[in-house]
């Protein structure tokens, strides 16, 4: 919201500059975004009177002009605009004047003619960014002589205020000048508002369809308006300082109401009008060519002002260019209305659309506004371009008009949220300069709520305007005291940062997915997986939420392959979301995914594709940074996204966490891959668990080792085995280790040979041969009995 000091200060006017009215604005919670003054510098340049005009002898395009400009005697200039003509009051630029960017004007000869000086136009004197079409003709009531700056009132500055979506009630002069009178305990002066009287008895009917989305709507009709007739260059200034640019007066009028009282109004040209305007949600299909030429398919759930044709506006947001005001208008339709908030909200946007009158009616407009403003603007339709106003037609239901509210404010609640206790005067004096109704009840305020604070529900609200008014900087600064301890740092717990920097480490790539997938490439990965669906998504390919980190780490992959990296490593931590919405399982999780080379291309390194235990070691290198590998096993399992053959579950402490695997082809082909991935999901709470370490003494005595090699059945997995070794080889095994599996000559076909290095330590003698024999004894017959191995001779 932009607006000029010297316009403000017409409604109030507080004993502070520029800066410091921006100042206290800001204080006040409406942050002032810039302060920047309305015009470039210059000086030199006065009102004058153009008195003659003659072709120049030796130009076409230019013209001898005889200018009076208050000094006694006319001054002769050379003129080139195109629309300089006798009677005309101008801007003119002495000689020494100095217009901006520091050009000096100088005594000149033009194609031999002399000179004195310079007739300006409105970029000239840096009122307009774009270079003007003229020079700048001013009211026939400008005085001849005096200081052009002074008499544009120039020495002014825009102030510039970025409002929060609640505090639309400052969209307008109106409510700006009520804050800074409350602020300053100043009385504010309105402009007056009186009934126009009607010159004809002819009206538009109306006919309201919608009464919840448009609980008021008040036309009138107004006949022979010129259209034609000129903007008055105060309106024109004021609209340029507002940011808005001047159209032509009708269009004019309808803003500069807008900017001064907060209500949108909208004209339509009534030749354009047939039967009845009728406000309706638009029927499915129906099109409509905006103002701004863009043509648009309007949706059901649209409000839109319509004739018996067709549609003529979207409610609230902007108006059809088949019904727009134009040069050969001469009756027009005035419209005021009050739209519902929610009836407007999102609108524009659906459509790519931003307007000022969007941006106020989902604010919220005061419902009391919409008469003051067609009255307002009727008044200044008649001054400005003429014509016979008709007796104003209003529908409205009362019973969707928001209604008084009525907010209760503790004092109790008040000086423990502000830390300070405000005599009761105050409060209410506060309150109702604001313009609220307020009375005492037995712990505070009853407070009612004005019509065009749409802004102020709760307790809280009523809190905030005391706290602002009263001033933010006069509020004790209180510190929370509170005693701060040192955070434990559990020993038997591994960071989720120290697994991150493990994975990077092996050479991964930390990927951040979202947690919405495409319920197609989920239901590719996971058939049977539950997880909620979004009622309103981002977009079709993120609709559902992730029941596992392998949708996103597999389309992170199709990202990167589609981009010529054939050696992709990444990992991922974050939720996953099983079950139905009312029973949903927030679980999270760590996964990876590896394809490609084992090793980056190099001189040194083989060019091996990457397999199923590389991904698995990396994920042990996690698993050993609890300190208790031993609780881990990994199991033959089937997934739906994993590889028959090439996947197992992931068990902790004979828990279920996790899988690890080839992706399935079936997968891969559905998707399109060719080549081969390997992924792992794990649960964080089993990765981060471990084991505190524990420092057991060294001992003196030797060590026995024993290496054995069993035969077996190529369909038992080894990790059987080695449970059965370890179950039998006694307390004082300090190491079991497999050393190699071999298949092939010497071994019978079916089976495999499985090699174990085996270390034996007692802490307080040497172990002897004959025990040692014991326990291989022992492993061997259970291995056989359990297992079916046999000792490899």
């Amino acid at each position: 919201m932009k607006f000029s000091e010297q316009w403000l200060r017409e409604w109030v006017s507080p004993q502070l500059g520029a800066q410091g009215l921006a100042d206290q604005i800001t204080m006040a919670g409406l942050e002032v975004d810039a302060v920047e003054p309305v015009a470039a510098a210059f000086e030199g340049v006065v009102v004058a009177e153009v008195v003659d005009k003659r072709q120049h002898p030796d130009a076409d395009k230019l013209n001898v002009c005889l200018v009076d400009d208050g000094s006694g005697e006319s001054v002769q200039v050379v003129c080139g605009a195109p629309n300089v003509a006798v009677g005309q009051k101008v801007p003119f630029a002495r000689v020494g004047a100095v217009l901006p960017e520091d050009f000096k004007i100088k005594k000149a000869k033009l194609r031999g003619v002399e000179s004195r000086g310079m007739i300006c136009s409105a970029s000239e004197l840096g009122l307009d960014e774009e270079a003007s079409e003229g020079i700048l003709v001013l009211p026939d009531d400008a005085p001849a002589g005096e200081a052009f700056r002074a008499w544009m009132g120039l020495d002014d500055h825009t102030i510039e205020v970025d409002l929060t979506p609640n505090r639309g009630d400052c969209l307008s002069l109106k409510g700006l000048a009520r804050e800074v009178g409350v602020l300053n305990r100043l009385a504010v002066t309105t402009p007056v508002i009186e009934p126009v009287a009607p010159a004809h008895d002819e009206t538009f009917p109306v006919r309201v369809e919608d009464a919840e989305r448009c609980p008021r709507y008040i036309g009138r009709l107004v006949k022979g308006v010129d259209v034609t007739a000129e903007t008055p260059l105060w309106m024109v200034e004021r609209l340029r300082r507002s940011g808005v640019r001047s159209i032509d007066p009708v269009v004019d009028i309808t803003n500069y109401v807008m900017l001064e009282l907060g209500q949108p109004l909208h004209a339509f040209d009534r030749e354009n009008l047939h039967g009845a305007v009728v406000v309706r949600l638009a029927r499915e299909g129906e099109r409509l060519v905006l103002l701004d030429g863009q043509e648009i398919t309007l949706n059901a759930s649209t409000l839109v002002i319509a004739d018996e044709r067709g549609p003529l506006a979207i409610a609230g947001v902007m108006g059809g260019e088949d019904s727009g005001v134009g040069p050969a208008t001469r009756d027009i339709f005035l419209e005021s209305a009050f739209f519902s908030p929610l009836a407007v909200a999102g609108q524009a946007r659906a459509y790519g659309l931003h307007t000022d009158a969007s941006h106020r009616f989902e604010r919220g407009v005061d419902p009391r506004l919409t008469r003051d403003a067609v009255e307002r603007a009727t008044a200044l339709l008649l001054e400005v371009t003429g014509g016979e106003p008709g007796p104003l037609v209003e529908v409205t239901s009362a019973a969707h008009l928001p209604g008084e509210r009525q907010v209760t404010l503790r004092a109790a609640r008040l000086e423990q949220a502000l830390c300070k206790a405000l005599p009761g005067d105050e409060v209410a004096d506060i309150l109702e300069r604001l313009g609220m109704a307020v009375s005492l009840v037995d712990d505070g305020w009853q407070v009612q709520v004005p019509s065009w604070r749409f802004d102020i529900a709760i307790e809280e609200d009523l809190i905030e305007e005391v706290a602002r008014i009263h001033g933010y900087n006069r509020l004790p600064v209180r510190r929370p005291a509170a005693r701060l301890a040192l955070r434990p740092d559990h020993e038997a717990r591994t960071p989720l940062s120290r697994l991150r920097r493990q994975m990077v480490a092996r050479g991964y790539q930390e990927a951040v997915t979202y947690s919405f997938v495409a319920p197609e490439l989920q239901k590719a990965l996971l058939p049977d997986a539950v997880s909620p669906r979004l009622a309103n998504p981002i977009s079709s390919d993120l609709s559902v939420m992730r029941a596992s980190l392998f949708p996103g780490l597999v389309r992170a992959l199709e990202y990167n392959l589609n981009r010529q990296q054939t050696r992709v490593r990444l990992f991922e931590t974050g939720l996953v979301f099983r079950g139905a919405l009312d029973e949903l399982q927030q679980t999270p999780m760590l996964g990876a995914l590896a394809c490609g080379s084992r090793l980056p291309e190099g001189w040194a390194g083989a060019r091996d594709k990457v397999d199923f235990f590389d991904l698995k070691g990396d994920l042990e290198s996690l698993i050993a940074m609890g300190g208790e590998p031993e609780a881990w096993r990994f199991e033959p399992g089937d997934h739906t996204a994993l590889h028959p053959g090439q996947s197992a579950r992931i068990l902790y402490r004979g828990e279920q966490v996790g899988w690890i695997g080839a992706l399935h082809p079936g997968v891969r082909a559905e998707l399109g891959l060719k080549v081969e991935a390997f992924l792992f999901e794990v649960r964080q709470d089993a990765l981060t668990r471990g084991r505190l370490p524990a420092f057991d003494p060294l001992s003196r005595f030797p060590e026995v080792r024993r290496d054995l090699a069993f035969l077996l059945d190529e369909r038992q997995p080894v990790q059987a085995l080695l449970d059965c070794v370890r179950h039998q080889a006694g307390q004082w095994l300090q190491e079991l280790s497999l050393f190699d599996v071999y298949r092939g000559k010497g071994v019978a076909e079916g089976y495999k040979s499985v090699a174990l290095g085996l270390t034996w330590q007692h802490p307080s003698r040497t172990l002897n041969d004959e025990e040692i024999n014991q326990l291989v004894d022992a492993i061997v017959a259970e291995s056989h009995q359990n297992l079916g191995a046999e000792l490899r001779g």
